[in-house]
C-alpha cells in the first residue's frame, strides 16, 4: 500500500498539468473540437462522394448547360484536371478559356466579356466540390442542423485562408443527405468584384439533384439555384438551373491546354 500514494501524487500532478490553465485556454479547446466535427462531416461527405477514385481519373470532360437569370449563361464543354489544376471552357458560340494553372486566357479575343474569369473559375468548381471540402486552406466551423423544403440537413460552414483561390472571403454553408452523406446543397456568397459586405447581402444557394455514377463516381446531373439566407434557408422560385451531360474520364497526357498566340490575359 505505501507505493500506491506516491503514484497517485504523480497521476495527480500530470493530470493537473494538462488541464486547461484558463477560461480562454478552454474556449479554444472547445472551438477546435467543434471544429473537428464539422471537418469530419466534409470528409463524410468527401468519402462518399469516392474523392480518391475521381482523383485517380486525373481528368474529366463534360457538357453544361446553365441558364441564370432568364438568360443563357453558359452552354459548352468543360475539361478540367481532376485536381482544378487546369480548366479549358469550350463554348458553343466559338469562345474558349484557358487556366493553364497560373493565367487565365480567352480566345479569339473579339469574343472577350466580363465574367469570363469568373466563369473558369466558378462552374468548375460547383462541379467538383463535393471532392475539394478538405483541400489545403479549407477551415471548418459551425456544425448543425438546418433545414431545405422543410427536410433538415447536416450543415456546416467552409471558410479558407488568405490568399486561396481567386476570392478567399467567399464562404459556403454545407448541405450534406442524413441518409446518404451526399453533398445536397451549398449556400454561398460571391465576393468576386466585391467587398464581404456587399455580398452577403445577396446570398444563394446551388441544390444538388438526380445523382449518376460514373466509374463509381457519383455526380448530380441537374443544378438548380435559389436565393437563401441563414433564416428561410432557400426560399423563393429557382434563379438559375444547370445540367450536366455526356461526362467522361480520360488519362491527363490525352488533355490539351494550350494557349493560343490570339489569347488574351483575362483579368476579370
Amino acid at each position: 500500500m505505501k507505493y500506491i500514494y506516491p503514484v497517485l501524487f504523480v497521476l495527480c500532478l500530470w493530470s493537473c498539468k494538462n488541464e486547461p490553465k484558463n477560461t480562454s485556454e478552454k474556449i479554444e479547446i472547445a472551438t477546435e473540437e467543434k471544429n473537428n466535427v464539422a471537418r469530419n462531416l466534409a470528409e463524410t461527405i468527401e468519402n462518399v462522394h469516392q474523392k480518391e477514385n475521381f482523383s485517380n481519373n486525373e481528368a474529366v470532360a463534360f457538357n453544361i448547360h446553365i441558364n441564370f437569370g432568364g438568360k443563357e449563361r453558359l452552354k459548352g464543354r468543360i475539361t478540367m484536371l481532376t485536381n482544378s489544376t487546369k480548366i479549358k471552357i469550350e463554348k458553343e458560340d466559338g469562345t474558349t478559356l484557358v487556366y493553364n494553372g497560373e493565367d487565365v486566357f480567352l480566345y479569339p479575343e473579339e469574343n472577350n466579356y466580363n465574367g469570363a474569369r469568373f466563369d473558369i473559375f466558378t462552374w468548375p468548381y460547383f462541379f467538383s466540390m463535393p471532392f475539394k471540402l478538405t483541400d489545403e486552406g479549407t477551415q471548418w466551423q459551425e456544425k448543425k442542423e438546418r433545414k431545405l423544403h422543410s427536410t433538415n440537413y447536416q450543415t456546416a460552414k467552409l471558410t479558407f485562408e488568405d490568399h486561396v483561390g481567386d476570392a478567399p472571403d467567399d464562404w459556403y454553408i454545407i448541405y450534406a443527405d442524413k441518409r446518404t452523406h451526399l453533398l445536397k446543397a451549398a449556400a454561398y456568397i460571391v465576393t468576386f468584384g466585391k467587398d464581404v459586405e456587399t455580398a452577403e447581402e445577396n446570398p444563394h444557394a446551388i441544390v444538388y439533384n438526380r445523382y449518376f455514377t460514373v466509374k463509381g463516381v457519383p455526380i448530380a446531373k441537374y443544378w438548380k439555384f435559389y436565393n437563401w439566407s441563414e433564416e428561410k434557408g432557400i426560399y423563393g422560385e429557382p434563379i438559375g438551373e444547370a445540367e450536366i451531360s455526356k461526362l467522361k474520364y480520360f488519362p491527363a497526357a490525352e488533355a490539351t491546354f494550350n494557349v493560343p498566340e490570339n489569347a488574351v490575359k483575362v483579368e476579370q
